[in-house]
């Protein structure tokens, strides 16, 4: 099969596509046939192996798992031993190691079925951004009806999601982004937007009962002085050019902080599990929450689609399609081809 591979860590151009052995499912596994792949930051931190602190759990000198990408969107082809919740058929969206692949291995505790109303490119780009904004909410932040609550990096790939969940749990969202991306922001359902060009939330009148900060680098006295004197802050993200620890230093001293404060200071690591997954589809299902999908790449297309989300300019979220656009959509296809498949008209 082909799959997007590295040996080593470096710039996206490492990211070189080959032909690989297709993978054999486990216990508790399935095999999917992708048909999308999400991608997020994570994935540009795999690849350059910075900051240094990424190695400790995915390999010091080079990568041990080879084949890159996490969030998967596809139909099983086969189950392996003591697999009770998948049946071959199934369309499901989850995680794996590898997804930028044709074939991919998911535990089946790590994908649940594809929620019926998306696309397979929509729903691929599901699993870590939204179940990270689930947690962020629900779990760290403690969302309740009513509460005011500020997303920074709204129009990001986990802010597209934490502002539609802020309001599907019934919070008044304010959402922060740049001034391109105001009325998308609005759309999403936030109730106020902050320019961070043109003003800065922390100096307004406004304290906010929850902030989830998905992007920049603020300081910590910064974020406190935005929140009520018991509020909760929560990172799960942030970025800067430290070698060794990148962004998340902010959240460790968040975490040493806390225990000494009135206000509670979180950081947070998701892993997306069934149970998660089956309660996004609901969302997704009922039409409380859409994914936000900038474009999509395909898959020998991976090292362009890193570095277009590493420029921080995308809407919402990017994905890797194995699906040929032309085969999907008859309309999509050379009209020359089309004639000659169809013959002479009558």
């Amino acid at each position: 099969m082909k799959a997007v591979v590295q040996d080593r860590y470096g710039p996206p151009e490492v990211l070189e596509l080959r032909e690989v052995e297709r993978p054999v499912p486990g216990p508790g596994e399935v095999l999917v046939r992708v048909r999308a792949a999400g991608l997020d930051p994570g994935v540009g931190h795999l690849t350059t192996g910075l900051p240094y602190l990424v190695r400790l759990g995915v390999g010091l000198r080079a990568p041990r798992v080879r084949t890159r990408g996490m969030d998967v969107c596809g139909q099983v082809t086969a189950v392996g031993p003591a697999v009770t919740d998948v049946r071959v058929g199934d369309e499901v969206f989850g995680t794996c190691a590898g997804s930028f692949a044709e074939y991919a291995v998911v535990r089946q505790d790590r994908c649940a079925p594809k929620p019926a109303n998306l696309t397979f490119e929509q729903a691929a780009v599901v699993p870590v951004s939204a179940v990270t904004a689930l947690r962020a909410l629900r779990d760290a932040g403690r969302v309740r009806p009513g509460q005011h609550v500020l997303v920074i990096g709204a129009a990001g790939g986990v802010g597209s999601f934490a502002t539609q969940l802020a309001k599907a749990f019934g919070a008044e969202v304010t959402g922060v982004c740049g001034p391109a991306k105001a009325e998308l922001v609005r759309s999403l359902g936030a109730d106020h937007v902050s320019d961070y060009t043109r003003e800065d939330f922390a100096d307004g009148p406004r304290r906010y009962d929850l902030i989830v900060d998905t992007a920049g680098n603020r300081p910590l006295s910064r974020l406190r002085r935005a929140l009520t004197p018991r509020g909760t802050l929560v990172i799960v993200g942030g970025e800067h050019d430290g070698r060794w620890l990148g962004g998340t230093d902010r959240a460790l001293r968040a975490l040493l902080l806390s225990p000494f404060v009135r206000q509670r200071l979180r950081g947070l690591l998701a892993v997306p599990g069934r149970a998660d997954l089956g309660v996004l589809a609901g969302l997704i299902e009922a039409g409380r929450v859409t994914p936000l999908l900038d474009r999509s790449f395909r898959l020998d297309e991976v090292p362009r689609a890193v570095r277009y989300l590493a420029g921080g300019h995308a809407r919402g979220k990017v994905a890797i399609t194995l699906t040929d656009p032309a085969a999907a959509d008859p309309a999509a296809a050379d009209p020359a081809e089309t004639d000659a498949a169809q013959g002479p008209a009558a």
